[in-house]
């Protein structure tokens, strides 16, 4: 489970520097972390030893940001709002190409993934993994893109208690460390039954 942790985790973070440096910050590519070589995302803990020990989550480090070197027409709320979204839409977006490629072999090579039961474990975990990382990373509570995807969607009247909401990060998250596989447990299902029809729907392309 190492390789496809290392790899979604990667592109997470890759996804964040490049809609940082579109939206006109250049911090993260100025500090080295624009770019897809894990070793420059890797997190000693959270990259590495939880995945090794066996727990099914984890965590690189997070890509610098800075709101005040976004382009003049993006507002600071709006430009947090589509970086953070950009690293979860990652994911989802690797979880539909493991999907696809699942589904082109079965078409092309129906024997392969049989006789290769490394790469079709590969996929399958890739499109877990990846639909769980981005689920997680949904859930609107400070630290997670999910809390900043939520502050650019509130109205103006909401950012008060919204501020207040965000003094209670530290204990939230660890309430989601503990209880947000459930939480997301019903909407992973429905995300992975997607892609298994997308698997079913390329593999029979033709036929």
């Amino acid at each position: 489970m190492l390789i496809p942790l290392v790899l979604s985790l990667t592109v997470h973070e890759f996804a964040h520097a490049w809609s940082a440096r579109l939206l006109g910050d250049d911090t993260a590519e100025r500090m080295g972390r624009f770019s897809l070589n894990p070793l420059v995302h890797i997190d000693l803990f959270g990259t590495l030893l939880l995945p090794l020990l066996g727990i099914p989550f984890g965590w690189a480090k997070p890509v610098p940001v800075d709101p005040s070197r976004f382009r003049r027409d993006v507002s600071m709320r709006t430009g947090w709002m589509l970086t953070a979204a950009a690293g979860p839409l990652s994911n989802l977006v690797l979880a539909a190409l493991s999907a696809i490629a699942f589904g082109l072999t079965w078409r092309l090579a129906p024997g392969f993934l049989p006789a290769n039961p490394g790469l079709e474990f590969f996929l399958k975990i890739m499109m877990v993994a990846n639909v769980g990382l981005a689920l997680f990373n949904l859930l609107p509570v400070p630290p997670l893109d999910g809390s900043r995807v939520l502050e650019g969607l509130l109205p103006q009247r909401l950012l008060g208690p919204w501020q207040r909401v965000l003094a209670l990060g530290p204990l939230l998250l660890i309430a989601v460390i503990f209880f947000g596989s459930k939480l997301i447990s019903g909407p992973t299902h429905y995300v992975i039954g997607l892609l298994e029809r997308l698997i079913l729907g390329v593999a029979m392309i033709g036929a």
